[in-house]
């Protein structure tokens, strides 16, 4: 059974995303959805409140998923950080966030919600590995990774489209060990 979990820093929440929220996040997010939120997470341009509110209740109900949103010091959901595609035998799992507001990027939330995610992640999930991807026209979101104990452990060369330019799908992975050895953690 899934818990409630929520951490906060400068007024800023990330809290469990619950059934409740599926209409404030496509109000606050997808209506209309940032075109540089949809650059940098490679989703499409638009979504249907439809998809948006369907795809929410169904996140927050998988097994193989645990979704948090990130409320601002206003109340407003302003992102999301997710990690899903958890296979327990392996105990590995994909990771991804996403700060649909303009305003709210570059501040380092990005980073804080990485870090508490991935803790998350190893803590409480018991996870041995963490992965993730990015492109290569995101770099702030690539730092904020390596700032965390990611590594890169390969690169997609010309496997996204920016506009009408090829670009690289970087793949990144933290493992447990590597996790215990940021954390000081010796168990």
């Amino acid at each position: 059974m899934k818990t409630d979990k929520k951490w906060e820093k400068g007024g800023y929440l990330l809290r469990s995303a619950c059934e409740g929220d599926a209409e404030s996040y496509f109000e606050q997010n997808y209506n209309p959805l940032d075109p540089e939120a949809a650059r940098l997470t490679g989703c499409k341009a638009s979504f249907t409140q439809e998809e948006v509110v369907s795809f929410f209740r169904e996140a927050v109900h998988a097994e193989d998923r645990y979704f948090f949103l990130l409320i601002s010091p206003d109340g407003r959901i302003i992102g999301e950080s997710v990690i899903n595609e958890i296979d327990w035998k392996l105990r590995c799992g994909n990771f991804r966030i996403g700060i649909f507001q303009e305003t709210e990027r570059g501040k380092g939330i990005g980073t804080w919600i990485t870090e508490v995610t991935r803790d998350f992640a190893f803590e409480d999930l018991k996870l041995h590995r963490l992965e993730l991807d990015v492109f290569s026209f995101n770099p702030r979101a690539e730092r904020a990774y390596l700032k965390a104990g990611f590594k890169r452990e390969g690169v997609l060369r010309d496997a996204v489209l920016d506009g009408d330019r090829y670009a690289d799908d970087i793949l990144m992975a933290l493992l447990e060990d590597e996790w215990k050895a940021l954390k000081g953690r010796t168990d």
